[in-house]
């Protein structure tokens, strides 16, 4: 079957579900997985199958405009900071309330909803009121990276469905098929984090390798002084930007083809360019927490095989490093974990390097 579900690779079951779910929808449905597992793309997609007489044929006017982000009755809420403010979720359920346009639904995406249960007001009281009662006509589509338990009550008001991260071997036979040699489609996957996308992006990326390395060095480079952990972290801040570049290119492409195909319809510009640059800045986010856990887990690698060796060793020395490398794969797992609140990311990184110049 060839539908707007095709292009998903590694979801089987959630294809399946989706297929179905379709037919006979309800007033909300919650897309959960890991960092990489595309949920803002699924949730587009399945817009664009609730909007098609045919339930996502992929062809027809409706889908074409649901996945260029095209269509007035699809909704995508926009938050100003880290964490979802009581007001902008009123905001989206005042445009739940509108009457669709066509003669689909009215369809409502909230992405990462789970940051409403965080900051200094949160809000996941207000989504949940915008979900207890809505018009018979307005769908809710959420997507969640984790569900803290204080989102129980808002999952139990919605049908979930869950998306797996790709491994690397499906990850690595896609690049190759796409034309990518095998070695860099192993890389590539490697460090993707399960996401496609991402893994399209470091295939191209000749910096790759070399980033790697920089994450490899870094404990040779912490001397036990602040100054060292400063440098270690401006390098790893510059290979970060070096690193987001490519994504920023092939965003660039991505927008001069809308705004093409705009100009060949006859239109003076993308109507909805504000809602495609802002996309395009949580893409980024998004790649930057991905470049830097895939730092971290070559740093923890770095640390492990550091502690197989000294295992072997039985004198004092080696029992001691023993403990040090377990406490600097401990110090990793926490900035890991830390990366899910937002953080900036160089304070997380000095906060890091700080800890690990003690071990």
């Amino acid at each position: 079957m060839t539908d707007v579900f095709s292009s998903l690779i590694g979801q089987d079951a959630a294809v399946v579900a989706m297929r179905h779910y379709v037919q006979n929808p309800v007033h909300a449905y919650l897309f959960s997985g890991p960092v990489g597992s595309g949920l803002s793309d699924v949730a587009t997609m399945f817009a664009a199958a609730l909007q098609c007489e045919n339930h996502g044929c992929g062809t027809c006017e409706e889908c074409r405009l649901a996945l260029e982000g095209k269509d007035p009755d699809i909704h995508v809420a926009q938050r100003a900071g880290v964490s979802w403010r009581i007001e902008e979720l009123r905001e989206a359920e005042r445009i739940s309330r509108r009457r669709p346009l066509g003669r689909g639904y009215q369809i409502v995406i909230i992405e990462d909803v789970e940051l409403t249960t965080t900051g200094t007001a949160p809000s996941a009281a207000a989504l949940l009121k915008s979900l207890e009662e809505p018009p018979t006509r307005t769908i809710f589509l959420l997507t969640a990276e984790s569900l803290p338990e204080e989102l129980v009550t808002i999952e139990s008001r919605c049908v979930e469905v869950r998306l797996q991260g790709l491994n690397e071997e499906t990850l690595t036979d896609m690049l190759v098929k796409e034309g990518a040699s095998l070695d860099a489609a192993r890389t590539a996957a490697a460090g993707a984090n399960g996401n496609l996308r991402r893994a399209r992006v470091l295939v191209k990326d000749a910096g790759l390798t070399e980033r790697i390395e920089t994450w490899r060095h870094v404990p040779d480079q912490l001397d036990g002084t602040p100054a060292a952990c400063a440098r270690v972290v401006k390098l790893i801040t510059s290979a970060l930007d070096e690193a987001i570049a490519p994504l920023v290119a092939l965003q660039e492409d991505e927008l001069e083809r809308r705004i093409q195909t705009a100009k060949d319809m006859g239109q003076r510009s993308v109507s909805n360019r504000k809602d495609i640059e802002a996309q395009f800045k949580r893409e980024q986010r998004r790649f930057r927490i991905d470049e830097v856990r895939f730092g971290l887990t070559a740093l923890t690698a770095v640390y492990r095989d550091r502690l197989a060796k000294n295992l072997e060793g039985t004198d004092a020395q080696s029992q001691y490093r023993v403990g040090a490398c377990l406490r600097a794969m401990e110090a990793v797992a926490l900035a890991n974990r830390r990366l899910s609140s937002n953080l900036d990311e160089t304070l997380l990184l000095s906060d890091l390097m700080l800890s690990l110049m003690e071990f």
